[in-house]
């Protein structure tokens, strides 16, 4: 086992670390989220606070068997890897998140808006199939079976997850708790951002690794999906953050 968790994001499955584990050639934890290719337990809201509390557990019982984690998280990942530590700092050695950011003045992105809009949301998934998804991840950078190993993901349960949880955080327009408590953040942080994402803006992972005085790691030409388009290079610059 490991002191190390992997968050996945949103519409993605732990699949989505493959090549990223494979550079860096270890053993790490890479739980999925409930309901993104796995079951949502009776009673699971699919909030953001309840995946938040989901992670804190996981990271409780990561503890106390191998010691001080080690936090990697993307997209939806990153933004529950920095609730969490910020909820749990004593837990944490490390941190770093590639594609997303707790930054008040982000605003979400477009297709977070529709999934924000009550009917239209559930309009887009209706329409939405696994081979447009498959497509949208070949386009993104993703190997064509790893793209359709993600697509094939997209099923009900996911969808439902998904509005819910971007409902409860209002289309990724975050505030209150959720950034006052960013101060509590270990010091040991690592930003990740592809200069090329079309959905989290390079500028807004820059400001956030100011604010909390993390490294800052760019790839240039590289997009949201980063951590598959570069893994030799990621994974470079997550050994040399943790051997910090």
């Amino acid at each position: 086992m490991t002191n190390r968790i992997f968050v996945h994001g949103v519409p993605d499955t732990p699949a989505i670390w493959g090549p990223l584990i494979a550079a860096l050639g270890e053993t790490v934890a890479v739980p999925g989220l409930p309901g993104f290719g796995s079951e949502v337990a009776a009673g699971f809201a699919c909030t953001k606070d309840a995946y938040a509390e989901w992670l804190a557990a996981l990271m409780e019982a990561q503890h106390a068997a191998f010691g001080p984690l080690d936090l990697v998280g993307h997209d939806w990942g990153a933004l529950l890897v920095l609730r969490a530590a910020s909820l749990r700092p004593e837990l944490v050695r490390s941190w770093a998140v590639a594609g997303g950011a707790l930054d008040p003045d982000y605003r979400g992105h477009r297709i977070a808006r529709i999934w924000n809009t009550p009917v239209l949301g559930e309009i887009f998934m209706a329409g939405s199939s696994q081979a447009a998804m498959a497509r949208m991840f070949r386009q993104s950078g993703l190997p064509s079976e790893l793209a359709a190993r993600e697509a094939a993901a997209w099923q009900a349960p996911m969808r439902r997850a998904i509005l819910a949880l971007y409902r409860s955080a209002d289309g990724l327009r975050f505030k209150g708790d959720w950034i006052a408590r960013l101060d509590k953040l270990p010091r040991q942080g690592l930003v990740i951002s592809g200069t090329q994402d079309p959905f989290v803006p390079p500028d807004t992972l820059r400001r956030f690794a100011q604010a909390h005085g993390a490294r800052l790691h760019i790839e240039p030409e590289a997009g949201h999906w980063s951590i598959v388009e570069r893994p030799q290079s990621i994974a470079a610059a997550l050994r040399a953050h943790w051997a910090e």
